[in-house]
C-alpha cells in the first residue's frame, strides 16, 4: 500500500520520466517506480535483474534527479564500456542531467571535471571499475565521492561475480568501496544476465555490512527477437551464407565473431564482395570504435564485424538483427549479445551459426581467466623481496607469466588485498594470501557445464528463448512461437553456388603479414640478456608472412590439425598455398638462399618446408640452424623476456654454414612452423645477420594470434 509521501514522490518522479523520454504520455514499466521508490524514499540497496531495454538506466536518472532535488551529492555510476559511458552521458544531457565522465580515454579532461566536482556541478559521475583502483583518482577524488555520494549505481552488476560470463576482477573492488558510504547512502545494481548462482552472490556483496537487499527480477523472455541455429555448418557455408543473405537480413545489424582475425577476415570478405561493413574488435582504436559505432546507429553500413569488445553499453534500439560466426561460451553471454537487437522494433532476426572450433576457443579464453597458484606465489615473493615498487614490465623479467594472465592476475591479488597498485607499480602489502583452490575449480566446473548448455542450445528442437530464459533461471519461460524451434525455419537454409565458390576462394586464400619485433623487452639484464632499446637495424630481420593465424576460418583450422598432428613431411598442398604468397610478397632484393629454425619437436615438417620452398624458387638450401648447449630452455606460453632468455645465445650456425651465409648476395629466408612471441625467429635472425647475411625474411606456418 501506498503511503502518501509514495503519492507524491510517484508524481514527481513521473514528471522527471517525462522529461528525460520526451513525451507527455510515459508512464514507468513494471517493477521501474518500485525501484525508485526504494532507492530515494526508503534509501535501499537494490538488484534489477531485467530483460536488455527494459530501461533500468531511467531507474537511476529518474532516481539521481529526484535525489540531487533533495541536496544529495552525485549519483557516482561504475560502468564498464566508453561505449555505454557515451549513450550514458548523452542519454542524460538530452534530459538537463549534468553528466560527466573519469576514464583513461579523457586523463586530459580530469582536472576540469574535478573542479566541476568541488563546485557541486555535476549531476553524474561515469567511472570504470579500474578507475577506482587508480592511484591518482583513489587518494584524490574516491574518498570525498564516496562522502557526498547520493546514489551508487553498479551497472552491468554480472560482472562483480565471477561466477558470471564475463566476471571483472576490478569489480570485487566495489565490495570495499560500499564499506565506506555513509549511512543511508542508497545502492543501486542493474544487470541483464544474472542467474540464480550470479544473483546469489551479487546480493552477497551488495549486502556487506548487514544491509538487506531488496532483488527486483522480471521476465526476460524478448517478444521481438526470432531465434534460429544452422547446425553443422563448415567455414566456408558460414561464410557463403553471409555473402548470399546478408543483405535480405532486417535493417542494420552486428555480426559476431569469436576471435580478433575471425572478425577482420570475415569483414574482409564481405567488403571485397560488395556489402557495407567495418570490422569492430579490442585492437580497434578508442576514436574508430566511436565513428564505428555511429555508422551503425546511422544505419550507414549494414552490420558490424565484432567481438564482444561491442557488447555491453552500445545502444541501438532499432537494430534489426545479431549473427553469431561461432558460438560464445554460454547461453547467458548469448542473451546478452542477443539483447542489443529488436529493443524498439517489432522484429529482430537471431542466427547462430556455429563452428567445430568453438570449443577450442572457448579453452583459451577459459584458461587465460583463471589464476594458478604457482604464478600468484611467484608474483607474491617477487613484490615482497623487492625494496620498491615493481612495475608490470619488471616484473616480467622475474616471473614466467605472459603479460595478459600478469595483469589479471595482479587485479586478483590487489582485490584480495595482498597486493597495492601505487604509483610506479605494484607493491606486497604483507597480508596473507591463500590461494582459494576449491573456489577456482568450482567456477571451473561451473564454466564447463555452461559450454554444455550452449551445446544443447545448439541441438535442441525446443523453443530456444524458453532455454536461454531457463539458463537464467527465468520462472516464467514459455514458448516465443516464433524460433525455428516453434515456427520451423524462417532462414534461408539454401547456399548458391556461387556463394560457396567465392566463399572457398577467400578462404583458402593464404598469407598474413608477420611484423618484426623493434624493441628488446626491458629489464632484460635480470636475466642475464645484455639488450636493451631497439633492436639495430643491422642485426634485426625485414617484415615477413605467415601462411595463416591459428585463428583463421580458412587455413587456420587445417593448421591446427596438422601441429596437432605426429611429426611427418609437409603437405604439397600446403607448399602450393605459398606459392602466392612469395609472387606477391613485394620484397625490395629477392631472397636467394633458405634457412630454417631447428625444431625439436617436428623437424621433418620444418625442414621439408624450407626444402620444398628451396626447390621451387631455385634457392640455396642452408639447412636448420644449429643448437647451442641443447637449445631452446623453457616451456612455450610464457612471457616476452622468459622467451627471449630462453633462446639467447642458443642458436649458432655450423662452419659451412657460416661460409655459406658470408658470402651470400641476398637475403635469407628464414622458415618456422609455428610464431608465437617471434623471439626465436628474432634471435636466429641475429645470428644470420651477424654472420653476413644481408637480410632475413621470416617466413613461417601459423601465426598464434
Amino acid at each position: 500500500m501506498q503511503t502518501a509521501s509514495d503519492v507524491d514522490l510517484t508524481t514527481r518522479a513521473t514528471t522527471v520520466l517525462r522529461r528525460l523520454v520526451g513525451r507527455d504520455d510515459a508512464d514507468f514499466r513494471d517493477g521501474q517506480l518500485e525501484a525508485v521508490l526504494a532507492i530515494v524514499e526508503r534509501r535501499q540497496r537494490v538488484l534489477v535483474v531485467q530483460r536488455t531495454g527494459w530501461g533500468k538506466s531511467a531507474v537511476y536518472f529518474v532516481s539521481t534527479v529526484l535525489r540531487r532535488e533533495e541536496g544529495s551529492g552525485p549519483t557516482v555510476i561504475v560502468s564498464p564500456l566508453l561505449a555505454l559511458m557515451r549513450d550514458q552521458i548523452a542519454a542524460a544531457q538530452r534530459a538537463g542531467i549534468r553528466a560527466v565522465t573519469m576514464n583513461s580515454a579523457n586523463a586530459q579532461e580530469w582536472g576540469e571535471v574535478s573542479a566541476a566536482l568541488a563546485r557541486d556541478e555535476v549531476d553524474v559521475l561515469l567511472v570504470s571499475p579500474e578507475r577506482l583502483n587508480n592511484p591518482r583518482f583513489r587518494d584524490e577524488q574516491l574518498p570525498d565521492l564516496a562522502r557526498r555520494c547520493g546514489l551508487l549505481v553498479v551497472d552491468e552488476a554480472h560482472c562483480v561475480s565471477d561466477w558470471g560470463h564475463d566476471f571483472r576482477p576490478d569489480y570485487r573492488r566495489i565490495r570495499d568501496l560500499l564499506q565506506t558510504l555513509p549511512a543511508g547512502t542508497p545502492v543501486l545494481a542493474t544487470t541483464a544476465t544474472a542467474n540464480a548462482r550470479v544473483v546469489t552472490d551479487v546480493v552477497e556483496q551488495l549486502g556487506v555490512g548487514g544491509h538487506d537487499v531488496l532483488t527486483l527480477r522480471g521476465g526476460l523472455a524478448r517478444d521481438s527477437l526470432r531465434l534460429g541455429v544452422m547446425r553443422q555448418t563448415s567455414p566456408e557455408q558460414r561464410l557463403a551464407w553471409l555473402l548470399a543473405h546478408l543483405d535480405e537480413l532486417p535493417g542494420s545489424g552486428i555480426i559476431y565473431a569469436l576471435t580478433v582475425s575471425g572478425a577482420e577476415d570475415v569483414a574482409a570478405a564481405l567488403r571485397d564482395a560488395g556489402h557495407e561493413v567495418r570490422a569492430y574488435t579490442g585492437r580497434t582504436d578508442p576514436a574508430d570504435r566511436e565513428q564505428l559505432e555511429a555508422m551503425l546507429r546511422d544505419n550507414r553500413v549494414k552490420a558490424l564485424v565484432a567481438t564482444s569488445a561491442l557488447g555491453m553499453g552500445f545502444d541501438k534500439p532499432d537494430l534489426g538483427f545479431v549473427l553469431h560466426l561461432g558460438a560464445p561460451s554460454s547461453p547467458v553471454a548469448y542473451y546478452q549479445q542477443v539483447g542489443r537487437a529488436g529493443r524498439a522494433t517489432e522484429r529482430a532476426d537471431v542466427l547462430l551459426l556455429p563452428g567445430p572450433e568453438d570449443k577450442e576457443v572457448w579453452a583459451y579464453f577459459a584458461s587465460a581467466s583463471m589464476p594458478r597458484q604457482e604464478q600468484a606465489d611467484a608474483v607474491l615473493r617477487a613484490l615482497a623481496e623487492s625494496n620498491r615498487a615493481l612495475s608490470t614490465a619488471a616484473l616480467e623479467t622475474i616471473v614466467d607469466i605472459r603479460r595478459t594472465r600478469l595483469e589479471l592476475l595482479l587485479k586478483v591479488l590487489d582485490v584480495d588485498g595482498a597486493v597495492q597498485r601505487v604509483s610506479g607499480g605494484w607493491t606486497s602489502t604483507g597480508q596473507p594470501w591463500t590461494y582459494d583452490a576449491e573456489r577456482y575449480e568450482r567456477v571451473a566446473q561451473a564454466r564447463v557445464r555452461e559450454q554444455e548448455l550452449m551445446v544443447a542450445y545448439e541441438r535442441t528442437d525446443g523453443c530456444r528463448m524458453a532455454f536461454l530464459q531457463e539458463s537464467l533461471d527465468d520462472d516464467s519461460a514459455a514458448a516465443c512461437g516464433r524460433c525455428d524451434g516453434c515456427a520451423g525455419p524462417w532462414f534461408p537454409t539454401e547456399v548458391p553456388d556461387t556463394a560457396v565458390t567465392t566463399a572457398r576462394g577467400r578462404l583458402e586464400r593464404a598469407g598474413v603479414e608477420l611484423e618484426p619485433r623493434a624493441q628488446w623487452p626491458t629489464g632484460m639484464d635480470r636475466l642475464g640478456v645484455p639488450v636493451k632499446g631497439r633492436i639495430p637495424a643491422e642485426e634485426s630481420m625485414q617484415p615477413g608472412y605467415a601462411v595463416a593465424r591459428l585463428t583463421d576460418l580458412g587455413w587456420g583450422q587445417r593448421l591446427r590439425e596438422l601441429l596437432r598432428s605426429p611429426d611427418a613431411p609437409v603437405d604439397p598442398a600446403l607448399l602450393r598455398a605459398c606459392v602466392p604468397i612469395l609472387r606477391d610478397w613485394g620484397w625490395q632484393e629477392r631472397p636467394v638462399a633458405v634457412a630454417a629454425v631447428p625444431s625439436r619437436t617436428r623437424p621433418q615438417l620444418v625442414e621439408s618446408f624450407g626444402q620444398g620452398l628451396a626447390q621451387m624458387g631455385r634457392l640455396e638450401w642452408l639447412g636448420p640452424l644449429q643448437l647451442v648447449d641443447g637449445g631452446p630452455v623453457g616451456e612455450a606460453g610464457g612471457n616476452s623476456a622468459f622467451r627471449l632468455a630462453n633462446v639467447w645465445e642458443r642458436l649458432g650456425l655450423d662452419v659451412q654454414q657460416h661460409r655459406a651465409v658470408s658470402g651470400l648476395t641476398g637475403p635469407v629466408l628464414l622458415v618456422d612452423d609455428l610464431a608465437s612471441s617471434r623471439w626465436t625467429l628474432t634471435v636466429a635472425a641475429q645470428v644470420l645477420r651477424r654472420a653476413g647475411a644481408p637480410g632475413v625474411l621470416p617466413f613461417v606456418l601459423a601465426l598464434e594470434a
